[in-house]
């Protein structure tokens, strides 16, 4: 039996009218929590969150958050709310700390002086730059090589310092390419500009976008396409579920990689696509990204050990059907 709404212990989901963000909170939802979304909608929409009270808000404003936190009788909370294009950092550093560091210690001060001690941050393989082999353990050097990999990793280095300080433990959760949709067609990727490869692809077979633009055909890969480590978005929700409940439960703090283990390449994605949707793929290669490295693959092996997890959805077939069923139906 479902708990009464009251009864749901609360989590705090900054960003939870994002992507990512929306899908943990239906995910939250189902495994019996309230999620009570905190989003200023920069970049997220109103219309994805469906599972729990959503407050309009800033995160630098320590006030609104504590307001927040004894409201609703906060337990535990979780970020969403970066920048995430890896483009635009580039050109745009100063947008990417302000938002990425700055924003984000200023949410993590308010939630520690509210005396909050659970946090799920979410962390990205972008903070390893060029690997030095594959998969990738935690343990790898982090060296990233955009501003945007940069500020993620200021982060979770503030957090260490946090945690330490107080009595508040977290989990970053370092994943690979977030890919796929809601399989019930209830949430998915709606980004403005839409840099991700699947939802492109999508668009391109279903002419509700344009060809697509394989960034690159020179790297040192299988045929010389990027390749990624694709993670089911519910997958990925899962994790951060299991993250939280351990975090609730008194377990220790982590850095923990969220992935399948195996890589595609652009290629690949296109043919799986093709034979998914049953029609050809547009595309054309053009130069590479600034900040694009040739290859990332997860070990997820500690993630597996402490948490139990397991990648489910994640395999292409699922990824495809579900993101091009979330295209076909999408409102907003």
């Amino acid at each position: 039996m479902t708990p009464s709404p009251s009864a749901r212990p609360a989590v705090l989901v900054a960003g939870g009218a994002g992507y990512i963000g929306a899908q943990t909170c239906k995910a939250l939802s189902q495994a019996g929590y309230l999620p009570v979304t905190l989003d200023n909608l920069a970049t997220g929409h109103a219309g994805a969150v469906k599972w729990g009270p959503f407050e309009p808000g800033d995160l630098r404003d320590k006030d609104r958050v504590r307001e927040i936190v004894a409201r609703h009788d906060i337990k535990a909370a979780m970020h969403f709310a970066a920048f995430s294009l890896v483009g635009e950092s580039v050109t745009n550093p100063l947008k990417y700390y302000d938002n990425n560091v700055s924003a984000a210690v200023a949410f993590a001060g308010g939630l520690i002086e509210s005396g909050v001690k659970a946090f799920v941050f979410s962390s990205t393989a972008a903070v390893y730059g060029v690997p030095d082999g594959s998969p990738i353990p935690e343990t790898a050097p982090t060296r990233p090589i955009n501003p945007y990999g940069a500020s993620k990793l200021a982060f979770e280095s503030a957090l260490r310092w946090f945690g330490d300080a107080h009595p508040f433990r977290w989990a970053s959760l370092r994943y690979f390419n977030a890919a796929g949709a809601d399989p019930d067609g209830e949430t998915g990727e709606s980004h403005e500009p839409e840099t991700h490869l699947i939802p492109n692809l999508v668009k391109a077979v279903l002419g509700t976008g344009p060809a697509l633009t394989v960034f690159g055909q020179d790297y040192p890969t299988p045929d010389g396409t990027p390749l990624r480590d694709y993670i089911h978005v519910v997958d990925l929700a899962e994790a951060h579920v299991l993250a939280i409940r351990s975090l609730i439960e008194g377990g220790e703090s982590a850095i923990m990689n969220v992935g399948t283990g195996e890589g595609v390449t652009v290629m690949q994605m296109i043919a799986a696509a093709e034979r998914v949707l049953s029609a050809p793929v547009p595309y054309s290669v053009g130069p590479r990204r600034a900040g694009d490295p040739p290859s990332l693959v997860a070990d997820s092996s500690l993630l597996q050990r402490r948490l139990g997890w397991k990648a489910r959805r994640s395999d292409l077939d699922s990824i495809i059907a579900d993101a091009a069923l979330w295209q076909r139906q999408r409102t907003w």
